[in-house]
C-alpha cells in the first residue's frame, strides 16, 4: 500500500468548446500547463503518486514517459488509457458511439493502479494550493465510505466569456453534502449567477452557493461502488441516449448519499478557480499565473 494519498488526474477529455487539447496548453511563464500547477501543489501538499487517465493519442505520443521525466524524484507516475470498451462484463458501447463515458468512468479506468485513498481532479482546472492541502489532510485520516469534496464559491468559478457547467452543492448545517446537481449552463450576469435548463428561462443561484469542480477525495471502497453504479447507468440511463449519455462522478456520489451508503465532507475553499473553458479565457489565466509567480507562490521553473 502507498504510504501517502494518490492523485488521479483526469486528462483524457478533449476541450470541444476551447478548440484543442487544453490539458497540454502552455499557460505559465515557462510553458507550464494548468496540470503542472496542480501536480506541483499536490506534491507540496504530500501526494507521492500520480495516476493519469489519458486517451489513446496521448498514449501514442509518449505522455507517460514525458511525465515520468518531469516528476522524477517527486512523484511516481502511472497512466491508464480510457477506452469505450472498458465496461463491466455483459455490457458494451452502442454501435457508432465515440464520446467518452465521462468522469466516473475515467476514475474507474484506473482501478488497478490506485492502492491508497485518492483525490480525483480535472487536468484542465487550477485549484490552488489550499485545496490540495485540505484534501490531503482529510485523506490521511480517511475511513471507509467517508469521502470528501472541495467546495468552491460559485462566484469565484465563472467565466466572463460564456456559460459553464458546475455541480451545485446542497450542504447541511454540519458541513456534509446532501446532494450535488449538475447545472450545465450557468452564466455570470449583473444580477448574479443564473442557470437555465431550457435556454430561455433563467433561475438565480444564491450568493453563497458552493460548487464542485471535480476535486473529490475517496477511499478504495469507492471502486466497488463505481462498478455497481456503472452497471446501473449502462442498464437504465445509457439506452435513453446511447451515443452521448455520460457517467458523471456527481451522479454516482448523489446515488450513494440518497441510499445513505456514504458520507461526503465538504471542505470549503477560498481559492479562486481558473480554467480555460473558452479560448478567450486564456489571457486571463495566463495573467493570473504570472501574478502568482511574481508574488512568490510559484517559482519560474516548477520542476527545476
Amino acid at each position: 500500500m502507498s504510504a501517502k494519498p494518490v492523485l488521479v488526474v483526469m486528462a483524457a477529455g478533449m476541450g470541444s468548446r476551447y478548440g484543442g487539447l487544453k490539458q497540454l496548453d502552455a499557460l505559465g511563464p515557462n510553458g507550464q500547463t494548468l496540470m503542472d500547477y496542480s501536480l506541483y501543489d499536490a506534491w507540496r501538499a504530500g501526494f507521492s503518486k500520480a495516476v493519469f487517465v489519458i486517451n489513446e493519442k496521448m498514449a501514442r505520443d509518449g505522455f507517460e514517459s514525458a511525465m515520468r521525466r518531469r516528476l522524477a524524484g517527486r512523484m511516481q507516475v502511472r497512466c491508464a488509457v480510457q477506452r469505450l470498451a472498458d465496461v463491466p462484463s455483459g455490457f458494451c458501447a452502442a454501435p457508432g458511439r465515440e464520446k467518452p463515458w465521462g468522469t466516473a468512468h475515467a476514475v474507474w479506468t484506473c482501478r488497478e493502479l490506485v492502492d491508497a485513498p485518492f483525490a480525483a481532479v480535472n487536468a484542465d482546472d487550477y485549484y490552488g494550493p489550499e485545496s490540495f492541502r485540505s484534501i490531503c489532510a482529510f485523506l490521511g485520516q480517511a475511513q471507509a465510505h467517508a469521502y470528501c469534496m472541495v467546495g468552491y464559491q460559485l462566484r469565484k468559478t465563472l467565466s466572463p466569456n460564456g456559460s459553464v457547467s458546475r455541480g451545485v452543492c446542497d450542504v447541511d448545517g454540519d458541513g456534509f453534502l446532501r446532494a450535488v446537481t449538475e447545472r450545465t449552463h450557468i452564466i455570470d450576469s449583473c444580477d448574479g449567477a443564473l442557470y437555465t435548463e431550457d435556454g430561455e428561462h433563467y433561475c438565480r443561484l444564491a450568493e453563497g452557493t458552493l460548487v464542485s469542480l471535480n476535486l473529490w477525495g475517496f477511499t478504495l471502497d469507492f471502486f466497488a461502488a463505481l462498478e455497481a453504479a456503472f452497471e446501473q447507468f449502462l442498464r437504465e440511463t445509457a439506452p435513453q441516449n446511447p451515443l452521448k449519455a455520460e457517467f458523471y462522478l456527481p451522479w454516482v456520489v448523489s446515488q450513494l448519499l440518497a441510499r445513505k451508503e456514504a458520507s461526503v465532507r465538504v471542505l470549503p475553499c477560498q481559492e479562486r478557480w481558473f480554467g480555460v473553458t473558452y479560448a478567450q479565457d486564456k489571457p486571463v489565466v495566463t495573467a493570473a499565473i504570472e501574478e502568482k509567480t511574481r508574488s512568490g507562490l510559484y517559482p519560474q521553473h516548477l520542476w527545476a
